[in-house]
């Protein structure tokens, strides 16, 4: 029987390397905190890491005090939970929900082991789509954050095929271990049901000529079942874009089609309709809720949730306009730019 070599890691060239298996600095930031600073500084986040949005102004409204309970109901890579439960002070709980099984267990181990236990973060693997499942197990919540945004550990790993900037499986989900993922959901609608998806989750502009393109490709064989293949279908159908602004659209248009894409395999509208409903069934009287938006779909639900919500007296107060990221955090976290916070207190 053969002993197991350890085996070295593979040394990349250079001393910044472009592909994510070979960023094992970036993804240690206890190790080579030098590292990951000089990445972030540059206005790039690390791999396998999450820079957390709008934190300083989130805490500015949510106002926590010690003692309270909260819920996130986005973990994701745990920034905002973190400094939420810091300002709690050793009293009180936060809830933490999330689908992903694959970062959610390495987020809550980094919890664990920046002290806080179970008698004061509590995870649940479960969809924010049942925060009233949550709330009957815990109570009503003082404050509570719903991120939208799909977490940078999750677009920069290949793996999770998020990206179309790198190749990978074409698959989008959220939880990787239940559903279809975007290649097996592309082979399983109409080239009209692409269209209308197209359309109605992103407005994409060549939703025709990017279907049509798609299904063809599909129907002479070509499988659709990578990143890589999905970004060559697009800009393969936008060739009638004049050169000079061709790579600027096709860009723009592949952002579009997986963002799409990612919506419609985790019902991501579905989901946030079902949160919205039963948001003010889980807040304390005076529970403060923000919800952190990535694009205009999402903020319009929002907006029209907590103004009918105000006019029917269900909450006492909400935004009247979105709250943006300061110049500096776009700066130092480009992909925070297009972020919008909508705020609402529950009614008394």
């Amino acid at each position: 029987m053969e002993e197991n070599k350890h085996k070295r890691r593979v040394h990349y060239s250079g001393k910044y390397p472009k592909k994510f298996e070979e960023k094992y600095k970036e993804q240690n930031p206890e190790k080579y905190g030098d590292i990951v600073e000089h990445v972030i500084q540059k206005g790039s986040t690390p791999a396998g890491m999450h820079l957390s949005i709008m934190v300083e102004e989130i805490l500015e409204f949510l106002q926590i005090k010690p003692g309270q309970q909260g819920l996130d109901c986005t973990l994701g890579y745990g920034g905002h939970t973190r400094r939420m439960l810091e300002a709690l002070a050793g009293e009180g709980c936060i809830y933490g929900l999330d689908v992903d099984p694959i970062e959610s267990k390495k987020t809550v181990e980094r919890l664990r082991n920046a002290g806080f236990g179970e008698d004061r973060f509590q995870f649940r693997l479960i969809n924010f789509a049942n925060i009233d499942q949550v709330a009957a197990e815990a109570g009503l919540f003082d404050f509570v954050l719903a991120d939208l945004g799909v977490s940078s550990m999750q677009i920069d790993n290949p793996e999770r095929g998020f990206s179309y900037k790198i190749d990978g499986p074409l698959d989008l989900r959220l939880d990787p271990t239940h559903g279809q993922s975007a290649a097996q959901r592309l082979h399983s609608i109409t080239q009209e049901e692409f269209v209308g998806m197209l359309v109605e989750n992103s407005d994409e502009p060549y939703a025709e000529e990017i279907a049509q393109k798609v299904f063809r490709k599909m129907a002479a064989g070509d499988p659709m079942d990578t990143t890589t293949a999905l970004r060559e279908a697009v800009s393969q159908a936008l060739y009638k874009v004049p050169a000079s602004e061709r790579e600027m659209m096709v860009k723009k248009s592949c952002a579009r089609v997986f963002q799409a894409l990612r919506i419609d395999v985790n019902s991501e509208f579905e989901v946030l309709y079902a949160f919205l409903e039963k948001l003010p069934g889980i807040l304390k009287p005076g529970g403060r809720v923000a919800i952190l938006t990535f694009h205009s779909g999402e903020d319009r639900l929002v907006k029209k949730a907590f103004k009918e919500g105000t006019k029917s007296g269900i909450y006492a107060e909400a935004s009247s306009d979105v709250i943006r990221p300061s110049a500096e955090e776009c700066r130092v976290n480009p992909r925070s730019k297009s972020t919008k916070m909508r705020w609402a207190i529950r009614a008394d």
